[in-house]
């Protein structure tokens, strides 16, 4: 008989260009590593297609992700013991594509549904002040009044304490040219994934 899953693990999150996308499956990794079952889901655009289409790429790319890993539901969330959220930074905050979603869970949380399931942020920023801390704890602030537990990474692994990521969530910093997350970034991610998953399974388990 196949061992039991400790936890479901359910990773949301927004990405244009596929700096967030990566940190994203990194997180999902380690929460798979850590025994969870995992559903990575990607939010749907909120943007005409006018407006994707005056950036090269956008729209093939939202396309790809859309059916790659297909759009969040409310029966997601409900079926997770926790959610990792992830987006890019606007303006030092979380990006409108996640906050619809995030708005969207009023039913679940009028039924108490999402109280006491674990949950983290990341995120990634063209620049090293672009706002990745502010962005994280941007979504602590919704992630309290849905009655979630907050897990942060702190100072857990040793590359968190190098400087890469932050202690709030996983992060990286994509410059001007969209790079990817570094390899001590997916690190960090991996490392939120199984600590988030950890965190979950024992609170399951104290249910």
């Amino acid at each position: 008989m196949p061992e039991a899953k400790t936890a479901k693990i359910l990773v949301v999150f927004y990405s244009r260009d596929g700096s967030v996308e990566a940190l994203a499956k990194a997180v999902g990794e380690g929460a798979r590593e850590a025994g969870a079952e995992v559903r990575l889901r990607r939010v749907p655009e909120i943007v005409p297609a006018a407006v994707m289409a005056k950036v090269p790429g956008w729209e093939e790319r939202s396309n790809r992700m859309l059916a790659e890993y297909g759009a969040p539901t409310l029966d997601d969330a409900e079926w997770a013991d926790g959610i990792i959220l992830g987006t890019p930074t606007r303006f030092g905050n979380t990006s409108a594509e996640l906050k619809a979603f995030i708005d969207s869970l009023g039913s679940l949380w009028f039924q108490g549904k999402l109280n006491g399931k674990a949950a983290g942020a990341f995120t990634s920023s063209a620049g090293p002040h672009g706002g990745n801390e502010t962005t994280v704890l941007s979504l602590f602030i919704p992630m309290a009044h849905l009655g979630f537990i907050i897990v942060p990474t702190g100072y857990t692994h040793e590359r968190i304490v190098q400087g890469h990521g932050t202690p709030y969530g996983a992060s990286s910093i994509s410059g001007l040219n969209s790079a990817p997350p570094t390899a001590a970034d997916l690190e960090v991610a991996k490392h939120q994934g199984a600590r988030v998953t950890q965190v979950a399974a024992a609170l399951k388990a104290a249910r």
